[in-house]
């Protein structure tokens, strides 16, 4: 049985198609409206809103974080900067890809993995003989993606992050509205887009804040059908 995600108070009331669909366990919109229109427009052309929580998420920590995940990785994650992310795929000892995603360094002992499909166990036991901690969070930390040409602008509103600054595949820390969060400039779209990242007591203080930022520049939610639509435009199948 599908649960909501920690925005649903905000979303189901928002949903006049009820049309939902299971992303990862978790309930998710597939459009707001019984077509996407709106929701293709602000995306294209001014900002769409949608909830990305259900993303499978690992923070990984420790002294051997960064050596473990350039084991894990196609890629040399221990060389990866501190406010940076990269996009990448891990393989089993044959090169067979397993799942895709995205590595965020939020301190020097601090990753954090997102992934499409589970994989904790696998990420558990290639740690053996590392120091690191592995930790599902992802039932603990509710993320918004905000994405078109007037995200930067809408967000701007809200948050004391210096957005002009935050280059493609960037992270910082600060406080949007009363809220702690962690923003990556990251996303499925091919435009503008900013992912945000905050504990789950903030969420309906967040979608609040970010939605209210947005009034006068078009905002609409956005669900999973258009973003389907929008990624496939964009090469991201």
């Amino acid at each position: 049985m599908p649960v909501p995600s920690p925005f649903h108070d905000r979303t189901s009331k928002l949903c006049t198609s009820y049309l939902w669909k299971e992303w990862s366990g978790y309930h998710a919109v597939r459009s707001y409206d019984t077509v996407i229109d709106r929701e293709y427009f602000a995306f294209r052309h001014a900002a769409g809103l949608i909830d990305v929580t259900p993303l499978f998420k690992y923070d990984v920590t420790g002294k051997d974080a960064g050596r473990f995940l350039a084991r894990v990785m196609v890629r040399n994650i221990a060389k990866l900067r501190v406010g940076r992310v990269t996009y990448c795929c891990w393989t089993d000892d044959a090169g067979k890809v397993i799942d895709d995603g995205t590595i965020t360094r939020w301190a020097e002992e601090h990753f954090r993995v997102t992934s499409n499909e589970p994989s904790l166990r696998w990420l558990e036991t290639i740690a053996r003989g590392y120091d690191v901690a592995i930790r599902d969070t992802t039932a603990e930390i509710a993320v918004l993606a905000l994405q078109g040409p007037e995200a930067r602008t809408v967000l701007q509103k809200a948050t004391d992050i210096d957005l002009a600054k935050l280059r493609f595949f960037r992270a910082a820390t600060g406080r949007l509205d009363k809220c702690e969060v962690g923003i990556t400039r990251t996303g499925y779209t091919g435009d503008l887009g900013y992912e945000i990242w905050t504990p789950n007591e903030n969420a309906l203080a967040l979608y609040d804040a970010v939605l209210d930022a947005g009034r006068q520049h078009m905002i609409e939610p956005c669900g999973l059908d258009t973003l389907d639509v929008v990624r496939i435009e964009a090469g991201f199948m």
